[in-house]
């Protein structure tokens, strides 16, 4: 027999041993699962004895966490800004850096309507969080994985968005019309950078990770459809890498977007170039 906190201590042991961070937490997270619990609740629960039908998934779990699968994908779920999303190994896990751009966008003083275009959508935590928040835009959320825009359709279920379509595309291939915004979370880690990723990326779907030699292939190809695609005045966002941003912001430049600029994170890199296609 095993109670909670033995569960727990032999756990973190068996994560600290293969090199898996925070392995303390992790371990909490995956027994609170088991048990249908609050990491907190765990604390109310140290003697109790855990039965083998509970123990044995939580093996599987375990080995699985100390092999390198991530976190989010053996716990099902991931929160983004006040939302709890499905994810799993079809899209990329939702980054910090990324729920940082929705609130950047959301704090805007933008029109109570708007359409708006989450281009590279993956799991849609991105697109979905603005459609949730604001329900009178009409969000489009683009994809060239259809296992990803799966995943993002069954998001949109959990969410109960209504204000929200899905569109397999590669880049601008399918896409009609003109947009108020659009915002992008395109790959940009290069692919010299394969060999020396975290574990857990590998778990990740290349397609969402790698952007060519230098990362920025598909930006390249991205920003000049973009401009094409934008009403007059509307705006464009990006994610990017650390490293990037004087080459984004050049070719944000050389595409004829003005009001550039470039918000940092909270680690205080260059992450999200912002600007406009000219009105005139």
């Amino acid at each position: 027999m095993s109670t909670v906190l033995a569960t727990l201590d032999g756990g973190t042991r068996y994560l600290e041993q293969r090199g898996v961070e925070d392995a303390r937490r992790n371990m909490q997270m995956l027994v609170a699962r088991q048990l249908g619990c609050s990491r907190m609740d765990l604390y109310l629960q140290f003697d109790r004895v855990l039965e083998e039908a509970e123990l044995t998934p939580l093996r599987e779990a375990l080995k699985q966490r100390g092999q390198g699968v991530p976190l989010q994908h053996l716990l099902g779920s991931v929160g983004f800004h006040h939302h709890e999303f499905k994810t799993d190994a079809r899209a990329l896990i939702p980054r910090p850096e990324t729920e940082e751009l929705a609130e950047w966008i959301l704090s805007w003083d933008l029109p109570p309507v708007q359409r708006v275009l989450d281009m590279g959508c993956g799991s849609g935590v991105l697109g979905l969080t603005l459609a949730a928040e604001r329900p009178g835009w009409d969000l489009s959320l683009v994809d060239i994985s259809p296992d990803a825009l799966g995943l993002a359709r069954e998001n949109a279920v959990l969410l109960e968005t209504g204000n929200a379509t899905f569109i397999e595309s590669d880049l601008f291939g399918a896409i009609e019309g003109t947009f108020d915004g659009i915002v992008a979370n395109l790959p940009y880690v290069p692919d010299s950078e394969r060999s020396t990723l975290a574990r857990e990326l590998t778990h990740e779907p290349p397609l969402a990770l790698f952007g060519g030699a230098d990362g920025l292939e598909l930006i390249r190809r991205f920003l000049p459809e973009a401009f094409h695609f934008l009403k007059p005045g509307a705006w464009l966002v990006l994610e990017i890498g650390h490293d990037q941003s004087s080459q984004v912001t050049g070719m944000l430049q050389a595409c004829r977007f003005s009001a550039i600029d470039v918000k940092t994170d909270l680690s205080g890199v260059a992450r999200f170039p912002r600007a406009r296609r000219p009105v005139g």
